[in-house]
């Protein structure tokens, strides 16, 4: 499978009183990968919206907390799609420091209806890409 990787500081506004990363700015993390991710495929989630009348959101997450990041390191965060259906995406996704795994989640996205805010078929263009993510770098 294909993974997307992005690079993240740790600000001092992401951390505790104690410079440790607060556990809900994981997710925000993982958030800005997966758009970043959206992004290097060629779709802005604002004209997403507005050529397609969809958007994304969570519909549920697990996350797993390993070991902290504190004040100014620099972490990788990835997103791998692990399964998709016609309205959802699952994505594996890890917060790296170096090769240490800090924080692994699992993150399934809906398509909606902009205006509705109901389940929504991902755009076509979006649905012909997805699939060759699905393969893997090594032939299997």
């Amino acid at each position: 499978m294909v993974t997307f990787a992005w690079p993240i500081r740790v600000y001092y506004e992401d951390t505790d009183s104690g410079g440790v990363v607060y556990y809900a700015n994981y997710l925000k993390f993982m958030e800005r990968a997966r758009t970043e991710w959206l992004r290097d495929l060629g779709f802005e989630q604002d004209r997403l919206r507005d050529e397609h009348g969809v958007l994304f959101a969570v519909h549920r997450c697990e996350v797993e907390y390993l070991r902290p990041a504190r004040f100014n390191d620099e972490l990788i965060c990835t997103a791998t799609v692990k399964e998709y259906r016609r309205t959802a995406l699952v994505f594996d996704q890890t917060v790296r420091r170096g090769d240490e795994v800090l924080t692994r989640g699992v993150v399934r996205v809906v398509c909606l209806d902009a205006a509705r805010f109901r389940p929504q078929p991902i755009p076509e263009p979006m649905m012909a890409i997805i699939p060759r993510l699905m393969i893997s770098t090594d032939g299997r």
